[in-house]
């Protein structure tokens, strides 16, 4: 499983079925779950990494996973990636681990798709079915929610966060938090619309589609405070958990609304 020119630290530790192609490195504290493929020439971790791959993930030729912050605060210490299962990191996708700024570490959920030159900075987190087309960039400590589908050539900015079910068009440029279940694009990206078949797509029911939709519009109206919108989506929608969610998300942000 082990092609004879990869290059495979001492303390990595990987799971039989794991498939190493050639000339791939694997390097510090590693460990590989089952059924996960490294592809020629790609790189996983680095000289003082600690990181946990999880199962049938796919790391294709040239990527690099686990690569030290880039960050002039990081100073060689320990510094931590976890990656769940039934990801695929196509070419040339780059992710690098954390610094001590927030928890150390990086984090990537279950059943993403990161395609060709993608790359994560240090203390991102993504969460599960996330897709992010090519070339897309993530500064550090940028988070994003459970199905989310991000489009190519797109740039975060730190600190950005991005709720669940958004869907950010390609070539946008996100430098604020973007609420879930919305469309965001421009340079700067602002939420647009109610991401309609994005929800569709998620098997939620017409009648909770409809209520997030009356959410968001009341929530995107300019005519309005955004505390003004809040009170009369408290007042106008029914409080189900994705309407909690929208306002919980709204309640936590620090960098402020793409409104």
């Amino acid at each position: 499983m082990i092609h004879p020119t990869a290059i495979i630290s001492e303390k990595a530790k990987l799971h039989p079925s794991v498939k190493v192609g050639p000339y791939a490195v694997i390097k510090g504290s590693v460990v590989i779950g089952e059924g996960t493929r490294v592809g020629s020439h790609a790189i996983v971790g680095h000289e003082n990494i600690e990181a946990i791959i999880g199962k049938n993930n796919i790391i294709c030729d040239h990527s690099f996973l686990g690569g030290a912050p880039q960050d002039l605060s990081y100073k060689g210490e320990v510094s931590k990636l976890i990656v769940g299962d039934g990801n695929t990191f196509r070419e040339f996708c780059t992710i690098n681990t954390g610094t001590l700024k927030q928890d150390n570490t990086t984090t990537i959920g279950n059943n993403c798709l990161l395609m060709a030159y993608v790359h994560i900075g240090h203390d991102c987190i993504l969460g599960d079915r996330v897709i992010v087309a090519n070339t897309t960039n993530f500064a550090g400590h940028v988070k994003v929610g459970n199905n989310v589908t991000i489009g190519g050539a797109c740039n975060f900015s730190q600190f950005v966060s991005v709720g669940d079910g958004s869907y950010i068009t390609g070539e946008s440029a996100v430098n604020k938090n973007i609420l879930p279940y919305v469309i965001a694009q421009g340079k700067y990206a602002v939420c647009r619309a109610t991401n309609k078949i994005g929800l569709e797509r998620s098997g939620i029911s017409s009648e909770d589609r409809d209520n997030i939709h009356k959410a968001i519009r009341t929530l995107l109206n300019k005519e309005r405070t955004l505390e003004e919108s809040i009170e009369k989506v408290k007042n106008d929608c029914r409080q189900d958990k994705y309407v909690k969610n929208i306002l919980n998300f709204i309640a936590s942000s620090d960098k402020g609304l793409a409104r």
